[in-house]
């Protein structure tokens, strides 16, 4: 990003889960798909972020979508608007951004 937020906020997560232990499995899930190859590391993603769609990071999670595991990056643009831009994770291809003004 072209500026560092205040606050950072960085969830990963596959699913949504309410206790500690579910929180666990889903970092041990995350681990697992990264020493798999099956997801490429957040820094690579938000390298093309920062390429394509300057703005402030806001978040940046790991979802399932579809059947598919995606980044979902949400970046406050410099024109005021909060973007989700989504990524695939295994290939880094961007797949679609929505828009809130």
């Amino acid at each position: 990003m072209t500026r560092k937020p205040a606050a950072l906020i960085l969830a990963l997560c596959l699913l949504a889960g309410g206790t500690a232990r579910a929180d666990e499995d889903e970092h041990e899930k995350v681990l697992r798909y990264r020493e798999l190859g099956e997801v490429l590391p957040l820094r690579d993603i938000l390298t093309r972020v920062e390429r394509d769609h300057p703005g402030d990071l806001l978040e940046a999670e790991l979802e399932r979508e579809h059947g598919r595991i995606v980044y979902e990056i949400k970046i406050l643009t410099d024109d005021g608007r909060v973007v989700e831009l989504y990524y695939d994770a295994r290939t880094g291809v961007f797949l679609k951004a929505k828009g809130k003004r």
